[in-house]
């Protein structure tokens, strides 16, 4: 068997013949980790409705989960497969390709919350579009990730992305300060009319005040 050296040799020695048995035996004791779980004959998940501009029909995102430790202090819920279905076929061959791949990515096991970060960075080349709210959603991929990650939010395996009590009372008190003066420049998200889109949460908010952009939304500030 091959072993890979990735760092600079210091030392060395011979080994005897007492050492191959041990290094033998910590050989044939490797555990595999990372199995594939096997599908459970009842399994639940939640279903997710999906409109967006660009195209005519919703998207229903199924993800469902199996009960990890069952019974257990450990007990927990993890996504086992996601499924995407829609009148709309335009996209059909990608999404099944993705959805399969996620969904073993799911099976494998481990640490599967990165998938939110990639699936969320895909820009489409035509152009994102504007939810409502006024967030910015780059491709549909990116929004199968936000769906994917409001998932995880409450299953309790990512943290809920909330403002401390800090920032929260910085929007509130950059939100009534604008509209003193400017409460008929909103839009139906409620944000100004005229505002820039938050490179840190994506979302049409951003005013300048007091000669700084600020984000109504999240508290961003580029003065700190």
């Amino acid at each position: 068997m091959a072993i890979k050296i990735e760092k600079k040799i210091v030392g060395y020695n011979v080994i005897d013949s007492s050492d191959k048995e041990q290094v033998s035996e910590e050989t044939t004791n490797v555990v595999q980790l990372g199995e594939p779980l096997d599908r459970p004959e009842k399994i639940t998940g939640s279903t997710y409705k999906v409109k967006t501009p660009v195209t005519e029909h919703a998207f229903y995102i199924t993800i469902n989960d199996v009960i990890m430790n069952e019974g257990t202090p450990q007990e927990h819920r993890r996504p086992f497969e996601i499924f995407v279905n829609s009148k709309n076929m335009d996209h059909f061959q990608w999404i099944v390709g993705l959805t399969r791949v996620m969904s073993a990515v799911f099976r494998k096991g481990g640490d599967v919350t990165f998938l939110v970060e990639e699936l969320s960075s895909v820009f489409d080349p035509n152009g994102g579009y504007y939810k409502k709210g006024g967030k910015y959603v780059p491709s549909l991929v990116a929004e199968l990730g936000h769906v994917v990650e409001t998932h995880l939010q409450n299953i309790g395996m990512l943290k809920l992305k909330e403002l401390d009590e800090h920032q929260k009372k910085l929007v509130k008190e950059k939100k009534e300060e604008f509209l003193e003066k400017n409460s008929s420049n909103l839009d139906e998200s409620g944000y100004p009319k005229d505002s820039q889109l938050c490179n840190k949460c994506q979302t049409k908010a951003a005013i300048m005040m007091d000669g700084c952009l600020t984000c109504l939304s999240c508290g961003e500030s580029k003065c700190g």
